[in-house]
């Protein structure tokens, strides 16, 4: 959702307003991942009650904390400054009112703790100014703390640099497997920048969520448009749905199990609740079965023997179930195929030509060469002459022939027949 001057226009092209994420709406860019409505922005507070003096800002790559507000008349989308550690940071109002309240009761934050720090104003343009500049360096900063972390030889990926609002400050955001001593890299970047430096460790899939990207679905990666919660994601979920341990196609671009696993995962544990476990053995008078593969939807089963494993039997989840309780009992089925399923006859579609176009299959029939053939004569009614033993005219000769034949003849002069 954008704001306005974001909209298109009447001929229907978007206007774009260039912003980058840093117009009042608080809903374009990078803000747009955590954007929330306040749905209580139109209504009164009862009588006797002053308004929620804690309010929601919002700084670089979704990053969000609470400010108390002192006596400041606040809305959405304005840029503040708010209290540093040291100094002071720059950042927009993303909620306000009620709601602030129920958002600090979902991540567990208490309104009393010492940790809330305080709004100082709004922003003024010298302070924008200097934010600005501040946000301008984080490019260049990043590139050149690279090479110094290459120089040093740390294993370590430098993933974001973020400026305070004042500039006195970069927060360095970084990604390692092993335990990094980086006392030293911390003197070389404050000597370098001549800033205050902090670093901080983020995880695989915070980086990808900061970096965003396009999954194997073909839409924007969940972590960056939407998803604010990164719960744990183990193969197991993958074992309940039925899918292929191939870590290729599990693992997404952060190199993690994909979050996508867990969206269904409920769904799929509630329709297994029935099922028998896949290591029971089914007791045959033909041999034991094993279990090959289930459609968990359609309860659906394959078995075979473990002497003749070539054949499948398709059962459903009755008749495994009976088989199982025969088997409790002490009793053997005589075999699979007396219980087998049988499969059905899908009906052909066929496709007809109602309204009027082209058959479907009008590219599928084969090129003509468009090489021209001699002409031959044809001879109808007549037998093709031999002319093998015959020796051919010259070609000058025969051309000859033809011209006398479409010479006309010659009236004979009478004239010269009398002075003869």
């Amino acid at each position: 959702m954008g704001c306005n001057s974001c909209s298109t226009d009447t001929n229907g092209v978007p206007k774009g307003c260039k912003s980058n994420g840093d117009c009042g709406s608080g809903t374009c860019g990078s803000g747009s991942k955590l954007a929330v409505f306040d749905w209580l922005s139109n209504m009164t507070l009862p009588n006797g009650q002053e308004p929620f003096d804690i309010v929601e800002v919002r700084f670089k790559n979704g990053r969000k904390h609470f400010f108390k507000n002192e006596k400041l008349q606040l809305c959405m989308g304005e840029v503040i400054a708010v209290e540093g550690s040291p100094g002071h940071d720059i950042g927009t109002v993303s909620l306000t009112g009620e709601l602030v309240r129920i958002q600090m009761k979902k991540k567990r934050v208490a309104i009393d703790s010492e940790e809330i720090k305080k709004v100082y104003r709004k922003a003024s343009k010298r302070d924008l100014e200097i934010w600005e500049k501040s946000r301008n360096r984080e490019i260049e900063t990043q590139r050149r703390g690279r090479e110094i972390l290459g120089r040093l030889g740390l294993k370590m990926k430098l993933s974001d640099v973020e400026f305070q609002g004042d500039g006195n400050k970069a927060t360095f955001y970084y990604t390692a497997e092993e335990r990094i001593d980086f006392r030293q890299l911390i003197r070389d970047l404050a000597s370098a920048f001549s800033i205050r430096v902090e670093m901080k460790q983020v995880g695989l899939r915070q980086e990808a969520a900061r970096l965003g990207g396009i999954g194997s679905c073909g839409r924007e990666l969940c972590c960056s448009t939407w998803l604010t919660d990164f719960k744990k994601v183990n193969t197991a979920s993958a074992r309940y749905q039925q899918l292929s341990l191939n870590p290729q196609k599990l693992a997404g671009q952060c190199g993690k199990l994909k979050c996508c696993l867990n969206f269904e995962l409920d769904t799929y544990l509630d329709a297994l609740r029935g099922f028998p476990k896949q290591d029971t053995i089914l007791k045959t008078e033909k041999g034991d079965a094993v279990f090959v593969k289930m459609d968990i939807f359609k309860e659906e089963f394959w078995y075979t023997y473990k002497n003749d494993s070539f054949k499948w039997y398709k059962l459903d989840l009755s008749q495994l179930k009976e088989i199982i309780e025969s088997n409790k009992g002490g009793e053997m089925i005589t075999s699979l195929e007396d219980y087998e399923l049988d499969t059905p006859v899908v009906p052909k579609v066929s496709f007809e030509d109602a309204v009027g176009q082209d058959s479907l299959t009008r590219f599928d029939k084969p090129k003509q060469s468009k090489k021209r053939r001699p002409n031959k004569k044809k001879y109808v009614g007549k037998k093709k002459p031999n002319n093998q033993g015959q020796k051919q005219k010259p070609q000058g000769q025969s051309n000859k022939n033809q011209n006398q034949k479409r010479k006309p003849k010659r009236k004979p002069n009478n004239n010269n027949q009398k002075n003869a």
